[in-house]
This record gives C-alpha cells, sequence and structure tokens, in this order.
C-alpha cells in the first residue's frame, strides 16, 4: 500500500505526503481505466491514466527541456545512415505489414552494413564461446567443443564472481586486452604490441568519442580542427559537430579509386590553419562509404581489415608503417587505431564489441583517458568476451579451426563476389559509373542526376541525391543513403549502398536499381519543364529535413 501510495503521489503531478491522507481521500483515489488493473500492469501507474481527486485543478507547469533550450550542438548532429530515408522505409515497411498495396512486396534495406539483419549467418565458434560464458552450465555438454570451453573458462577466469554479468574494468577485462595485444603484433609481423595500450570499447564509436573528448580545446582560432575524409562516414561529423570542434574535410579523389591525395591533405590543412587549430587526422581503412583502399595521423580506423577484395591489395596499419619509418616517428607519433566486432567477417554488430590501441600517449593524459573511460563504467562483457574470439580464433591443431576457417572463407568469398557483382552491373547503367570495391561492404557510386530534377528538388529545399534515394524508395522499396549524408564534391552526386544482401537478392536490388534509374532519367530529361504538384505534395514532409 505504501508503494501504490507513492506511485499515485508522484503520477498526479500533486506535491502531496502520503501520510496525511485520510481514509476518505483513498477511497476517492480513480483510476482511469476500465476492468480490473491486473489487465493493464504497469500502465495502471502512468501519468496519462492514474489521477488522486484532491480537490484543486492541477497546473501544467512550462517544459524545461523544449527545443529552444535544447543543446544546440544536439541539434547540428546528422547521421544519414539513420536519417529521413530510413525513417521512411520504417513507416512503409508497417504498411506493406498491415496491407498497405505498394508496387512491391518488401523494402531492402541496403542502407546500413548489419551483415547479420542481411541474413549473413553467425561464426559458429565465436557463438560457442559467448554462449559458454553466458551460460557455464553448459561446460558439462558434450556439443560444445574442448577450445571453446577452455576459451569461455579463461575469460570467466578474470571476471568478477567468475560471471560474465559482473563489472570489468574501465579499459576492460585483462586476459582479453593481452590477446588483442598478440594479435596486433600477430598482424603487423613482430612490431611489439603492449597490452597496457588496449582499451575495450562500446564498439568503435564509443572509442572515437572517448579520443575526440580528450582532444578538443580551445577558442576561436585555436579551437580544435578534426580533418575527416570527404566521403566520409558520419559519425565522424556528427561527433565532431557534438563536441563543437572545427570539421576539415579532405577530399578523397574519386577518379583515383578514391586514394589519398597527398597534396589535398596539404591544401585542407593549411587553409584550416586560417581559423582553427588541425589536431586530429582520422582515417578509414578500408573505406567507408567508398570501398576503396588507401595509399598513404593521427586517427585510424581498422575496422574493415578482413574485407580486402582486390587481389592487388593487402591490408597494411598505419601502425606497422609507422614502424617501418623508424624509431623517430614509431616513438613519437601519437596514433589511435579502432577495431570492433560490427564489421570484418563476423558482422557481431549486437554485442558492441570493440577495441581501441593508443600509442604515444602522455602519461598524465593517459590517466585523464582512462578516468573518463570509468565514467561509463565499462562495456558490455558479452561484447569483450566476442572481441577475444576475433582476436584469438582456433588455431591449427584445435578442433573447432576446419569448420571456423570455412566458414570465415566462405564469408569473405561471398562478400568478394558480390563486390565484383555490384561494380559491374552499377558501371552497366548509362548514368552511374562505381569504382572498383575493393574492400569493406559498400559501393558509392557517383549518378548523373538531370537539372530537371535538380531543380525540383531545390523547390523542396533538398538535395538532388535526396530526391533520387527518396523517389527509389517509393517505387521499388530499395533503401540507400544519399551521397550528399557522407559529403562529396560540389556538382557531384552519390548514394550508399551495401553489398551485403545475399547474393540472389542483390541482384534483384540491382536490377531494380538499374531499372529505376533508366525511368529516372527519362522522366527528368524531357524537353518541357513542367510543375509536379504531386511530387511537392508527396515529399513536403521530407523537405523539412534536409539531409
Amino acid at each position: 500500500m505504501h508503494r501504490l501510495k507513492h506511485l499515485i503521489c508522484r503520477s498526479s503531478h500533486v506535491p502531496l505526503r502520503t501520510t496525511s491522507l485520510s481514509k476518505h481521500a483513498w477511497q476517492h483515489a480513480r483510476f482511469q481505466t476500465q476492468g480490473p488493473p491486473e489487465q493493464y500492469g504497469l500502465k495502471r501507474f502512468s501519468t496519462a491514466e492514474a489521477t488522486v481527486d484532491t480537490g484543486h485543478p492541477i497546473t501544467m507547469r512550462e517544459k524545461t527541456l523544449t527545443m529552444a533550450t535544447l543543446n544546440p550542438q544536439v541539434k547540428a548532429v546528422e547521421y544519414a545512415v539513420r536519417g529521413p530515408i530510413v525513417i521512411k522505409a520504417g513507416d512503409i515497411e508497417r504498411g506493406l505489414q498491415e496491407g498497405v498495396k505498394q508496387p512491391f512486396t518488401e523494402v531492402i534495406k541496403a542502407n546500413i552494413g548489419d551483415a547479420h539483419a542481411m541474413g549473413q549467418q553467425p561464426i559458429t565458434f565465436v557463438r560457442q564461446v559467448v554462449a559458454l560464458c553466458c551460460f557455464p552450465e553448459l561446460m558439462d555438454s558434450p556439443a560444445f567443443p574442448d577450445d571453446a570451453k577452455q576459451r569461455a573458462q579463461r575469460i570467466l577466469q578474470d571476471c568478477g564472481g567468475h560471471s560474465l554479468g559482473s563489472y570489468s574494468a574501465s579499459q576492460g577485462v585483462e586476459c582479453v586486452r593481452r590477446d588483442i595485444a598478440d594479435y596486433i603484433a600477430q598482424r603487423d609481423q613482430g612490431v611489439p604490441a603492449d597490452w597496457n595500450n588496449i582499451y575495450l570499447t562500446t564498439g568503435a564509436s564509443d572509442g572515437i568519442m572517448s579520443i575526440l573528448k580528450l582532444l578538443v580545446s580551445g577558442q576561436g582560432r585555436s579551437r580544435t580542427g578534426v580533418m575527416i575524409p570527404i566521403p566520409q562516414y558520419p559519425l565522424y561529423s556528427a561527433a565532431i559537430s557534438e563536441l563543437e570542434a572545427v570539421h576539415i574535410n579532405y577530399y578523397l579523389d574519386e577518379a583515383n579509386c578514391w586514394a589519398l591525395d597527398i597534396e589535398e591533405l596539404q591544401r585542407a590543412y593549411m587553409t584550416a590553419k586560417h581559423h582553427c587549430q588541425p589536431r586530429v587526422l582520422c582515417i578509414i581503412n578500408p573505406g567507408n562509404p567508398t570501398g576503396g583502399i588507401l595509399i598513404v595521423i593521427y586517427f585510424f580506423f581498422p575496422v574493415y581489415q578482413d574485407n580486402v577484395y582486390s587481389p592487388d591489395s593487402q591490408f597494411h596499419s598505419f601502425k606497422k608503417v609507422l614502424y617501418e619509418m623508424g624509431p623517430e616517428y614509431f616513438s613519437n607519433v601519437e596514433l589511435a587505431s579502432f577495431h570492433s566486432t560490427s564489421k570484418g567477417y563476423t558482422g557481431e554488430c549486437g554485442f558492441r564489441g570493440g577495441y581501441m590501441e593508443v600509442l604515444n600517449m602522455d602519461p598524465q593524459v593517459k590517466a585523464q583517458l582512462v578516468k573518463l573511460l570509468s565514467v561509463r563504467l565499462c562495456p558490455p562483457v558479452s561484447g569483450q568476451a566476442a572481441m577475444d574470439v576475433i582476436v584469438n580464433p582456433p588455431q591449427r591443431h584445435e578442433p573447432s579451426y576446419a569448420q571456423f576457417t570455412k566458414e570465415k572463407r566462405a564469408v569473405l568469398d561471398a562478400l568478394a563476389h558480390k563486390a565484383r557483382l555490384t561494380e559491374e552491373i552499377l558501371n552497366s547503367v548509362p548514368g552511374m559509373t562505381c569504382n572498383p570495391v575493393q574492400g569493406a561492404m559498400y559501393a558509392f557510386p557517383q549518378i548523373f542526376i538531370p537539372p530537371r530534377a535538380i531543380q525540383e528538388a531545390q523547390s523542396l529545399s533538398m538535395a538532388p541525391d535526396m530526391l533520387y534515394c527518396l523517389k527509389l524508395l517509393e517505387e521499388t522499396g530499395i533503401c540507400v543513403v544519399p551521397g550528399s549524408g557522407f559529403g562529396q564534391r560540389e556538382g557531384t552526386y552519390h548514394f550508399r549502398m551495401t553489398i551485403l544482401p545475399n547474393p540472389e537478392k542483390l541482384k534483384v536490388l540491382l536490377e531494380k536499381l538499374k531499372e529505376f534509374h533508366l525511368r529516372f532519367l527519362e522522366e527528368y530529361s524531357q524537353q518541357e519543364p513542367q510543375t509536379n504538384r504531386n511530387a511537392q505534395d508527396q515529399h513536403s514532409e521530407m523537405s523539412k529535413k534536409p539531409d
């Protein structure tokens, strides 16, 4: 009864003392629902459903948090990958489920690199180890191989109470950090790695934000500037906006497979020095959204290091490059590298596992980093376990090696095949060009948009490639992301799509995309411009949220 009194007083927003409620007042307490309260569960305690008869009208106070009082940096954040196009796709998908008729039967979400959502099967060994960590009673089951059990036991031994449900140290579980350091040293062919420089994170994005928070400072011309590649993954521009740092764009060379141009890097740096203090260079390799392999430091994102499909390319970490440049660079250049469970061949996005390696950081600043990480307590320990399996996979002498190798190879071979298929079909479409998808899991084709379509988009206050992607979604059910959400050179238009759908569905997607593009060109290439009222009405809601 005391708990019920407390909830009613909270829900009514009336400052009552429970000790002052008389028996008569309790008899007049009413719930505005029909039937017994058990049918409504927690709903019966909601502010909309419960009131207390106090005899006085309830005055609603003004909201403390409104769009006028909202942090302006939050309003400045844009994240195209889950922006208005994706929201529209969700609405259409719900309509289909409710029987709304469309010229297609399903929404194909090619907007985000969520491998398992697109049908990729989990790697068995990863799931076995995480399952054993979550439910140790399975250790007695003969269905689980000994090497999976040994890894799970080792991870649990380092967890508080031998349970995955306990907090870890803010930097992460120690044995996982040690395994990551061993993995990096092996990947870089003997370049030393210190586990004390390894920090487990909630996906790569958590580590990126932590490092940026350390770096952003100053005012005016001394404000921190962050150099980011264009096109770029919107996480970085969103983080820079949230922290009120300065964007410094350097353009990748589309005509040369999205290569990094040193002269362009220098141009961006020298121009930015007039209005900010450039302190961070961000490099994504292989590229997202471009799928290109960079041939070139401060920030480095090798989350796609397993996703290299070009037979003429292979992954080289920037840490290894620094080492090969000699002690002057390897011992002095401050480098932060990030990796996660979400990409590569595992595609375990939902575990939110990741790590960062930080080199040459000032010891006092390092202590501040640990303090900052401790505020969020620790990353998900299940994600740390998944990360450990990725860096410590089965070895040749272990029972799971054959199956693990077969599954890994199948995933990477399928991605390589789909990368070639995507490039081939997109390049066969008039008015569309696509660079080779050398790595990662995305294509970023350039599209020709006729002047009439550009004029229509401008009249709707939206980017031309947003209009293109919106029409593509509404006519075919294919959801891709406008290139304007990633950044692009003035006068060029693109979209980003993932190559993750299974080959059969990817072929359907690409053929439907080809047919749509030809219709789009025909519709907007007619000589006599016409006012398209229907399109304006149809897209008015989207025009409120330009990409």
